[in-house]
């Protein structure tokens, strides 16, 4: 006779397919497929910039609110803002500006959306975004929608030699702050979106300044999209992130991301940043051990139990068929009153040894 395997239980497989749905579960809440996204590793998510920003600044922090800027050192910190979904409210813009002014690094990264020179506005900062596609008929990746920028000034932002290449980005007019990164003298601003040059002007267009407010300074670049985990490898994107990031203590806001941010990401924020609900939640795994450990040994309980059940059933059986062979005159009540007390001192027997 075969023996049973633990894994040909109905339990086993009903376990493993627990696992696995945890397994996804988990994934599906720390993750995130909307483009531009910390949380998202794909093409078009943002994850490696917290990657570079682990690896070449002194730290790095999400913020889901504008209060995180409250919390970090304005000189020592830079707060990245890309293509905000929806507007700051007053409030919040005031939050930023002090940041700014004491110190603090914004880059606001844009091209088609309006909170972004919202928030330039907002914060005391010249620099706009023209908000057509700028597009390099000569100076680009494979295509003229893919300009390469180089540098225009030897900034604080950028190095001599630091390119930048755009994904249908757009023109950054300065206004009074310094330009950092221009185009060729070969681009154009795609006035009727037709991808075709048939009467704009070529000329050079900057795609980065930089500018004083107080004693910080803010940052304008007109694509967010150069910021994406695929756009890193393009030309020049990789060392001007590097060049941006560089021994300062990252804040990557997605408070106005427009998409939720995934549950258990935001969770595990929420419960690092309150020594309260760390409490609650060691209290509460210890109750949990604490059950678990008891429904286990209930649970044990209960099959032990079962199996001496159908032990029992099968002895009682046996010795009924036994008892009828060797005294077949005895009544049907008899032995089964017979086969009771037995059954009834043997299990006596057995709760004496268990004590």
């Amino acid at each position: 006779m075969r023996s049973s395997s633990p894994l040909d239980s109905p339990w086993a497989v009903l376990v493993g397919l627990t696992v696995v749905i945890l397994a996804v579960m988990l994934f599906a809440a720390s993750t995130s497929m909307a483009s531009l996204s910390v949380f998202n590793s794909g093409w078009d998510g943002s994850s490696a910039l917290q990657s570079q920003a682990e690896q070449v600044g002194s730290g790095s922090e999400i913020a889901f609110d504008v209060a995180a800027y409250d919390a970090a050192t304005p000189n020592r910190s830079v707060a990245l803002v890309l293509s905000p979904e929806t507007p700051y409210e007053q409030a919040e813009v005031r939050t930023i500006r002090t940041f700014v002014r004491e110190g603090g690094t914004l880059v606001v990264a844009e091209d088609f959306g309006p909170h972004g020179d919202e928030l330039l506005a907002g914060v005391g900062a010249s620099a706009r975004f023209d908000g057509r596609t700028l597009r390099d008929e000569r100076y680009n990746f494979r295509s003229p929608a893919f300009p390469v920028a180089t540098n225009g000034s030897n900034t604080m932002v950028t190095e001599a030699d630091t390119d930048l290449t755009l994904n249908h980005g757009t023109a950054v007019v300065p206004n009074g702050a310094t330009v950092a990164l221009t185009t060729s003298e070969f681009a154009y601003l795609d006035a009727n979106g037709n991808g075709r040059l048939d009467g704009e002007r070529l000329r050079s267009y900057p795609v980065v300044t930089v500018e004083r407010v107080g004693e910080g300074r803010v940052v304008a670049v007109g694509d967010p999209s150069a910021f994406l985990n695929a756009m890193l490898d393009r030309p020049g994107n990789l060392a001007f992130v590097r060049g941006l990031l560089r021994g300062q203590f990252v804040l990557m806001d997605v408070s106005h991301a427009g998409t939720a941010p995934p549950a258990l990401a935001y969770g595990l924020t929420v419960v690092r940043d309150s020594a309260l609900l760390q409490a609650t939640f060691c209290a509460a795994g210890i109750a949990a051990v604490l059950l678990l450990s008891r429904a286990s040994a209930v649970w044990s309980w209960v099959v032990r139990r079962r199996r001496e059940e159908r032990s029992d059933a099968v002895d009682r059986e046996a010795l009924l068929r036994h008892l009828r062979r060797r005294h077949p005159d005895w009544d049907e009540r008899r032995l089964r009153r017979i086969i009771a007390d037995v059954m009834s001192d043997r299990t006596d027997d057995t709760d004496d040894d268990g004590r």
